[in-house]
């Protein structure tokens, strides 16, 4: 039995916690944002200049769900115009090592991962 299994027998939930973490961590501007706030607070107009590719709306809903999840936190001041910063919570920074190491992997295999797409690709099945 794998660690996994062991995980959704302990908890009697058959996974669900679990993949509902994973999908909302895994998605595909979470963990960038998550590494972009790494050490900082941000506006939300430097993240958005500094989270490569991501709209406006892609960026408003990323920081919604991290707040909601407890991942981020959010200071809003009040300013004319109002000043909004967000930071990673200490539950958020937990989460910088393990995404870290995700990355790393996915850099180091991504040429393995390449090659594998393209011999698949090429089958006459």
């Amino acid at each position: 039995m794998s660690e996994y299994e062991k995980v959704c027998l302990i908890r009697g939930d058959g996974g669900r916690a679990v993949r509902g973490i994973l999908d909302r961590i895994g998605d595909k501007w979470t963990l960038l944002v998550v590494a972009t706030l790494h050490g900082r607070r941000m506006r939300f107009t430097e993240l958005l200049q500094r989270v490569p590719g991501i709209s406006q709306r892609m960026l408003t809903l990323t920081l919604r769900h991290l707040e909601r999840d407890g991942l981020v936190g959010r200071t809003v001041f009040a300013e004319v115009p109002p000043r909004v910063e967000y930071e990673l919570t200490p539950t958020g920074r937990t989460l910088v090592g393990p995404a870290v190491a995700l990355a790393e992997w996915a850099v180091e295999h991504n040429p393995d991962i390449e090659r594998s797409h393209q011999a698949y690709d090429s089958r006459d099945d």
